[in-house]
């Protein structure tokens, strides 16, 4: 099968950047998370990135009783791969975030490259109101926050999932975690193909300018050859503009109301999967196809949908 032209789309659905206060649509319970990978999956998404909330208040949750309410669902209802997060949220210690990924041993696992400082305190100057006590000063605490991926933790997560296959969609946010990327790789603890997901616009990261693209591009390409295979995300506005420079230069993308909440200059997504069939267009209309599960099964090398713990 020839996959040179086929073009990964994964769907981030909540995340633990935005809060419901945002947007109506943003998906909480297990219900809603359920119903949002259905659709997405529907639409074109062949991988669907997954955290978990508290259904009552919104919160990011990294329990594993909080993936069990919904990843069997997720996994019977859509054939997509599920990629669970290791990052959790960036307040939470590392044993936390880890705990979802070696319960249920995904064929995919999120896994960040490198501490950064992670500023969402800017999003105040925009959302005044909010539902839940907690979103404010969860978003002003980022003011002082580090969000902690040392060498040591990162260890601990390739080493507590080690025995489960379970490969990884390495996050990096800026240059250097493909630095640090390449390091692992030396010491033989990762192995190709590298999924890297390149990560652009967070406050802390790298910024959203087509420079910053081609730089992250052209060191992936100097540190792994042909040995990794490449995605972006984009945050906020700069989602689609971003997905479409990967498109063009033989990339895969990331989209979902993790990233970004909008489908457009003023107009929020009512889905994450309105933001896939806009991805999908652009990658149709630049001549490629948006692979299947089965095909994002293959140019990953995954151990398969029946080897997962859920």
């Amino acid at each position: 099968m020839d996959l040179r032209d086929k073009v990964i789309i994964t769907c981030a659905l909540t995340g633990a950047i935005h809060t419901p206060s945002m947007s109506p649509y943003l998906p909480v319970t297990p219900e809603e998370i359920t119903r949002e990978a259905n659709l997405a999956a529907e639409a074109g998404a062949a991988i669907l990135h997954l955290h978990a909330r508290d259904p009552e208040t919104g919160r990011p949750d990294q329990s594993i009783e909080a993936f069990g309410r919904f990843l069997s669902a997720v996994k019977n209802g859509t054939g997509a791969v599920v990629n669970i997060t290791t990052g959790g949220s960036p307040f939470m210690k590392v044993e936390e975030r880890v705990q979802p990924a070696l319960a249920y041993a995904p064929e995919v696992a999120s896994l960040n490259m490198g501490s950064i400082n992670f500023g969402l305190f800017p999003l105040l100057q925009k959302y005044k109101e909010f539902k839940h006590d907690w979103e404010a000063p969860a978003l002003e605490a980022t003011r002082d926050l580090v969000f902690r991926n040392s060498f040591k933790e990162i260890e601990y997560i390739l080493e507590k999932c080690s025995a489960n296959s379970t490969r990884f969609e390495f996050e990096c946010y800026d240059i250097g975690h493909l630095y640090n990327l390449a390091h692992f790789a030396d010491r033989g603890l990762v192995k190709a193909p590298f999924f890297i997901q390149s990560v652009f616009g967070i406050l802390g990261g790298i910024g959203t300018h087509q420079e910053d693209v081609l730089h992250m591009r052209r060191t992936a390409d100097r540190l792994f050859g042909d040995s990794y295979v490449w995605s972006v995300l984009g945050a906020g506005a700069s989602q689609l503009r971003i997905a479409a420079m990967s498109a063009s230069m033989g990339g895969h993308v990331r989209v979902g109301l993790e990233d970004s909440l909008w489908a457009g200059r003023g107009r929020l997504a009512q889905s994450s999967a309105d933001q896939v069939r806009m991805v999908r267009k652009i990658i149709e209309g630049l001549g490629k196809t948006v692979a299947t599960p089965s095909e994002a099964r293959e140019i990953l090398r995954l151990k398969g949908a029946d080897k997962v713990a859920f």
